[in-house]
C-alpha cells in the first residue's frame, strides 16, 4: 500500500486487469466501482477497504492473493 501526506492510500499493483467472473482486479481486488470512485473516498474507506482485500482475493482465488499468501 502506498500513502503520504499529500496522495491517498492505494493497493494498486499496476497489474489492471479486471477477472471477468468475480469483477475483481487481479491485481489488487477491488472492483470497477472501487477503482472508480478511489479518489473520491475519505481515506478512512480507503484503508477499510484495503483491509478486507487479502480475505477478498482468497476467496475468488484470484492470483495476487496466491502471491500475498507467501
Amino acid at each position: 500500500m502506498n500513502a503520504s501526506p499529500n496522495k491517498p492510500s492505494s493497493p494498486c499493483t499496476k497489474v489492471c486487469v479486471i477477472e471477468e467472473a468475480s469483477g475483481l482486479c487481479i491485481g489488487c481486488g477491488r472492483s470497477r466501482d472501487e477503482i472508480a470512485s478511489w479518489g473520491a473516498l475519505p481515506e478512512g474507506r480507503r484503508r477499510a477497504i484495503i483491509a478486507g482485500l487479502p480475505a477478498r482475493l482468497r476467496a475468488v482465488r484470484l492470483p495476487s492473493a496466491e502471491a500475498s499468501a507467501g
